[in-house]
């Protein structure tokens, strides 16, 4: 026994990590029945900060780009909307946000669409059909190759982001022929399946800020039953009125700087965002078979509701706790192994301790001083994208894990956080 004890005082932290490491694997639980392991082949997005691609946001992360501004001035006028004295009861809004460029431009004779029937759609939905083209160009599957596939798609999306058809009901004529199709939530993912003539599941989901996950929590699900061979999941938000940033400045959910500061003793709020993430998943065994590029491997997910809290907005620790436990027991994986959490981390007083209580909990007891677990949150870069929130953070990990760099994209997010204190 003096002689392991010695042999182990020998060895050096990499090498004591190491040997953490593989007892950890001996000792994890085996997946679920029916966790197969889902592959990100490739992904496609619109962020804040001009983001138009995966690279361009791993950049931006690299960077620590605060991609936070002023309400542009073709959205409202911020100033005349937005009383940021927090002395006037009931008025401390945000006249702040992460917003995406040019919304209004989209080429619709490419996506073979009449300008009449495209200037009716809402623009999450020409967001999405250029993501969804994108992604399967990246992930080396052409349009006309899918085309009567398996191909499911999942889409996660907020029921607050319906501007587009609230001004269609404003104009001086009311909606078009082509409005209700144009606005429906649902058609949102209908028409990606219809316009790539895909014939697997077709669905939008709204779970509010876990929308997306949830999404891609469907897809990976479908993907295991074989109701689809292929899947775009992910999700998408856009700010094109004031009233829903109005409200959620009554209910004090919005920060009055207009930042996410997340895990930070100054944390006061979220700050609201757009953004547009599609990943494009396909079963493990048949992208290795297919020679797919593989961005990362989703190996298990869970999801649950909070049940009766302090409030209906409140979170709850122990169902947090709970969800975090059954996506690892599907996933098949041992607590100490986890090496980098993409959290929620909304940057609201009472929302972070829990979550970080919730996490030290379930991910801590058993962990070696040597194997840390960095918790990052891309809020405080790019704002709170709502329906598309979660896959956001999703693509930020899994960009982490192909560029094999994890501290780089803390610090990046720490950087963010710190920039927005300076102004």
């Amino acid at each position: 026994m003096s002689e392991l004890r010695e042999r182990l005082a020998g060895l050096s932290p990499e090498q004591r990590e190491l040997l953490a490491r593989r007892l950890a694997e001996r000792s994890a639980p085996s997946a679920s029945p029916g966790a197969e392991p889902i592959a990100i082949v490739a992904a496609a997005c619109r962020l804040p900060g001009g983001v138009r691609s995966p690279d361009e946001f791993w950049q931006l992360l690299l960077d620590g780009r605060d991609a936070v501004t002023d309400v542009p001035g073709d959205r409202w006028d911020g100033e005349a909307l937005f009383d940021t004295d927090p002395s006037v009861p009931g008025r401390t809004n945000s006249r702040w946000g992460g917003f995406l460029e040019r919304v209004d431009e989209f080429d619709a004779a490419f996506f073979s669409l009449s300008p009449r029937e495209a200037a009716s759609m809402d623009p999450q939905q020409r967001l999405l059909l250029e993501a969804a083209w994108e992604a399967l160009e990246a992930g080396g599957q052409p349009v006309e190759r899918v085309a009567g596939s398996a191909t499911g798609v999942f889409v996660g999306a907020h029921s607050q982001s319906a501007d587009y058809w609230l001004l269609q009901l404003a104009q001086a004529h009311g909606p078009e022929s082509h409005s209700s199709t144009g606005s429906a939530h649902s058609i949102m993912a209908n028409r990606l399946s219809y316009m790539l003539d895909l014939r697997g599941p077709s669905l939008v989901v709204d779970t509010a800020c876990s929308s997306s996950l949830v999404a891609v929590h469907l897809a990976c699900q479908g993907l295991r039953t074989r109701e689809c061979d292929m899947a775009l999941a992910g999700g998408v938000n856009l700010m094109l009125l004031p009233p829903a940033s109005l409200a959620f400045g009554k209910l004090e959910i919005l920060s009055t700087d207009g930042r996410c500061r997340t895990f930070d003793a100054s944390a006061n709020g979220i700050a609201r965002g757009e953004g547009c993430v599609l990943v494009l998943l396909k079963r493990l065994e048949d992208a290795e078979r297919d020679r797919d590029p593989i961005i990362a491997v989703i190996r298990g997910s869970s999801v649950n509701q909070d049940g009766a809290s302090n409030g209906l907005t409140a979170p709850n620790g122990p169902a947090q706790e709970a969800v975090i436990r059954r996506a690892l027991q599907s996933a098949g994986m041992a607590a100490e192994r986890i090496g980098l959490v993409e959290t929620h981390g909304t940057g609201t007083p009472l929302g972070d301790p829990v979550e970080v209580e919730a996490l030290a909990r379930t991910l801590g007891p058993r962990r070696s001083p040597d194997h840390r677990c960095y918790l990052g949150a891309v809020k405080t870069n790019i704002g709170h994208l709502e329906g598309a929130a979660g896959v956001a953070g999703l693509l930020k990990a899994a960009l982490c894990l192909q560029h094999r760099s994890h501290r780089h994209a803390i610090r990046a997010a720490d950087d963010a956080v710190r920039m927005g204190a300076r102004r």
